[in-house]
């Protein structure tokens, strides 16, 4: 098989996050044009948490008819304008109209001094121009040989009917392409008419941990060896993103092996490096991605997770490498892979929400590159996440790249501007919240 050795470009200078971030958002959204290989239809009942692939309308009025908004009696507004508890009308009851029935469509119109029992969502008789809620009447006498109903007092004109297309008319803008599909939003697309929608095929996505110091969770750890979190942290990351898992790979740092991998990995839509990423002697996906042209070796000036990777496989797939601590990487995912897999899936939302919060407690940030410091909101719970809370560092020992453990507790990332070398007690930080 023909090596994919990819080529690889090193820069020493410290690149700013925003323009790192731009180049990556441009490349895969270059490639986010979608295509007809990238779009497929899917049932409703299955298209909560797909991106819609084309812009929808609606193909039906909403409501389709005019209906009822309550329990009562269709009637001319005119036959009971002058109704008082005093002076009550009486009109005959020449109808009855439930929701689902079509008799209203085809029922001959209400004539002077009728009306017509209605229930909420019934189809309005032609000839009624007012709704009168049964509390407002005697609730008719149904069993009576001239049924009629005595209205004790009258709403406006035209109260208590919905109007056909009062929501949505034929050709009314629905949802947009690029759209996260919720519960709301196909729930609106069933109203409108639609019982498919188009949508973006889940991106396919390999993930890849190197280093020889890895071994499988739970297992005896012998000298020098460590669990592997990071393939596990990032796997649940890309599938959060709405993104298929195609691979979970976990690989010494051994060339060859990387190198038969790269010929026979699975098809996949980006591929998601840990670790091998740096100067270090040992650094495999930066000596197997050697040749200049196709990767970029970056080094960020961000804190924690400076050292990044970011290009294109042969045949074009990106390709992310990131640093191998468990808080770098989480940071970098969240700076850099996660807005680019939602634009590789033609979202137009690709940022987290993000709030101000006050410092509870201070800290220190290395001046002259933007500090990414996990934190917790201090009373987590219906506030967490809201202008005005406080947040304090997720781990004792701040942004230590290392302190995995931190990242649980973590609900967020305090983001502190490059020319700020320290976070004081009460200081107000823009805060990056996480689920």
């Amino acid at each position: 098989m023909a090596s994919t050795r990819a080529a690889f470009h090193e820069t020493a200078t410290l690149i700013p996050v925003a323009q790192h971030l731009e180049r990556v958002l441009a490349e895969v959204r270059a490639d986010a044009g979608v295509r007809v290989d990238r779009v497929e239809t899917v049932r409703l009942a299955d298209a909560a948490g797909r991106v819609l692939a084309t812009s929808v309308a609606a193909v039906v009025a909403s409501p389709p008819f005019d209906n009822s908004a309550m329990d009562g009696f269709a009637v001319r507004c005119a036959d009971a304008a002058s109704a008082t508890p005093e002076t009550p009308v009486a009109l005959r009851v020449v109808a009855d109209h439930a929701a689902g029935s079509p008799d209203a469509h085809h029922a001959p119109p209400l004539g002077p001094g009728e009306a017509a029992r209605i229930m909420t969502g019934a189809p309005v008789p032609a000839g009624a121009d007012t709704v009168v809620p049964v509390e407002r009447t005697d609730g008719g006498q149904p069993t009576s040989a001239t049924p009629a109903v005595q209205v004790f007092s009258m709403p406006d004109l035209g109260r208590h009917i919905r109007r056909a297309g009062d929501d949505l008319r034929v050709g009314d803008p629905l949802l947009a392409a690029g759209t996260l599909l919720g519960p709301r939003q196909v729930a609106a697309a069933a109203t409108a008419g639609h019982g498919t929608l188009e949508v973006v095929r889940r991106p396919r996505v390999a993930v890849v941990a190197t280093g020889s110091e890895l071994t499988e969770p739970g297992e005896p750890l012998h000298p020098g060896r460590i669990p592997d979190s990071n393939s596990l942290l990032l796997a649940g990351l890309v599938r959060e993103t709405g993104c298929e898992v195609v691979e979970v790979v976990r690989m010494p740092d051994d060339e060859a092996l990387l190198l038969a991998w790269l010929d026979e990995r699975e098809p996949a839509d980006a591929v998601v490096f840990t670790g091998g990423v740096s100067v270090g002697a040992y650094d495999v996906v930066r000596r197997v991605l050697a040749d200049p042209g196709t990767v970029d070796f970056v080094r960020v000036a961000m804190q924690p997770g400076s050292p990044q990777a970011f290009g294109r496989l042969a045949g074009g797939t990106p390709v992310f490498g990131l640093p191998g601590n468990p808080v770098a990487v989480a940071v970098s995912f969240e700076v850099f892979v996660r807005p680019a897999l939602l634009a590789l899936q033609g979202r137009n939302d690709v940022q987290r929400r993000r709030v101000r919060a006050t410092a509870e407690t201070g800290w220190d940030s290395p001046a002259g590159r933007l500090q990414m410091m996990p934190v917790a909101f201090v009373e987590p719970g219906e506030g967490a996440g809201v202008d005005g809370d406080a947040v304090r560092p997720a781990t004792r020992g701040g942004t230590g790249s290392h302190l995995s453990g931190g990242l649980a507790a973590a609900s967020g990332f305090a983001i502190v501007p490059e020319h700020v070398s320290r976070v004081e007690t009460g200081d107000v930080v823009e805060v990056l919240v996480t689920p």
